[in-house]
């Protein structure tokens, strides 16, 4: 079978440019995790230069697999927000080891492949209102924009009452970051190909010429040794009753984002088939399981699917091998990091906010008419948003989305699935560690 053949090219319309263009955006937009990740858990006592190598080996096995078996155009690492739970909450605050929050991440994954390989995820996953599955996009979508303008410095961190204000727009960064957001629009509306592509390389050329952005070096580095985490999970502690508030979390969080995230970046993709549903959801859920397995044992948090796909599904990546390319450049950044992770965050940033926007779309099949369907898809919209957390407005919704039903005399419009929903969302509440 040829490649074309294999990946379905010719199914969704797509070929080796295109799916090459959406792999190149999708790791660009997201290179910034080989950095950012090892910084954040290096305030859990993880070596940085060992956490590097974790992630990157992680994101590549994971994005590999991604688009070997699932054939989906996603990109696979170490998520942002579990890992700063990790570091921050879970061994800063209760008290505990990396290692022992190591051995938090395996248990999740190794659930998760049992639940996946036992069809329970995808029984829980087809039972979602369709409401709430175009929620999804509508919150991830403006969580995206969000992180974005954030990104390009066009909004920060403001003050009590007022947590949000606008930056500095003034400063050179966020005058070079409104610029690409422009370039890249004024592309987008006249239909260039690879319009958000050169957004972000026109924006970090002109970082490199004005010196906000340094050019390394040396584009060549070895890899740092991973033998510092590498199968360092320690048990011990982890089978007490205080760390089943931990693992509880932990597994939560990422049923939610994965399952948020498949939907969303599938909708936009157009993937999802006439009832909403995702077809081979396994797969990719497999994957999910597999990767947070994997990035336990190499010494890393709990991977999954990344939202920054969008920008590649919006270059046109439709198959798997937009995953396999954005596989190949992680391998590159295992000698390549230097140079790969040039791209600042004024350059990327724009990307996200365009691709948000684009992520809008299934707000329009959203009945505004029926106020127990409309209200719990809302809550799941905002509080994706404004709590900074995609699984605590997803888990959210399912519960008020239950609560409505039942309350408005509509239970029985609830199926099995969706009570256990709703149950899983109670409990992530619970066992929740406030700090």
């Amino acid at each position: 079978m040829g490649i074309r053949s294999y990946f379905g090219f010719e199914e969704h319309g797509t070929g080796y440019r295109q799916e090459f263009l959406a792999g190149l955006t999708t790791f660009f937009t997201l290179a910034y995790i080989i950095v950012v990740n090892p910084a954040i858990l290096e305030a859990a006592g993880m070596p940085r230069g060992a956490s590097t190598t974790a992630t990157i080996f992680t994101a590549l096995t994971g994005t590999l697999l991604m688009g070997l078996y699932a054939k989906r155009p996603f990109a696979v690492a170490p998520y942002m927000g579990e890992n700063a739970f990790i570091a921050y909450t879970v061994v800063q605050v209760l008290g505990y080891s990396w290692q022992t929050a190591l051995a938090a991440i395996f248990l999740s994954g190794l659930v998760f492949t049992i639940l996946t390989l036992a069809g329970l995820r995808r029984w829980l996953a087809e039972s979602i209102p369709a409401s709430l599955k175009h929620s999804f996009p509508v919150g991830i979508g403006l969580f995206l924009a969000f992180l974005g303008l954030g990104d390009m410095g066009v909004i920060t961190i403001g003050v009590p009452g007022a947590p949000v204000r606008m930056g500095d727009i003034t400063a050179l960064p966020v005058l070079l970051g409104l610029a690409a957001l422009l370039l890249t629009a004024v592309l987008i509306a006249r239909k260039q190909s690879g319009a958000i592509l050169i957004g972000m390389a026109a924006a970090t050329g002109c970082g490199v010429m004005t010196g906000l952005v340094d050019m390394p070096a040396s584009p060549f580095s070895l890899p740092p040794a991973i033998g510092p985490v590498l199968l360092q999970i320690d048990f011990h502690a982890a089978f007490t009753l205080g760390f089943l508030g931990v693992i509880t979390s932990v597994l939560i969080m990422d049923f939610v984002d994965t399952m948020g995230s498949l939907y969303g970046l599938s909708s936009r993709a157009g993937l999802l088939d006439t009832e909403g549903n995702l077809p081979d959801i396994e797969k990719p859920m497999l994957v999910d399981a597999l990767s947070t397995l994997i990035a336990a044992l190499i010494g890393t948090t709990t991977a999954g699917i990344f939202i920054e796909s969008a920008t590649g599904i919006e270059q046109g990546g439709r198959t798997g091998f937009t995953a396999v390319v954005i596989a190949g450049f992680f391998a590159l950044a295992l000698f390549f990091s230097p140079l790969l992770t040039v791209v600042p965050s004024f350059a990327y940033g724009p990307a996200m906010v365009l691709v948000g926007m684009f992520m809008l779309g299934s707000v329009t099949k959203l009945d505004f008419r029926d106020h127990a369907e409309l209200i719990p898809a809302f809550l799941t919209i905002i509080l994706m948003i404004f709590t900074f957390n995609i699984g605590v407005g997803i888990t959210a919704g399912f519960l008020a989305h239950v609560l409505m039903k039942l309350f408005t005399g509509r239970h029985r419009e609830l199926s099995p699935g969706m009570w256990m929903l709703a149950m899983i969302s109670l409990v992530f509440y619970l066992f929740y560690p406030y700090h």
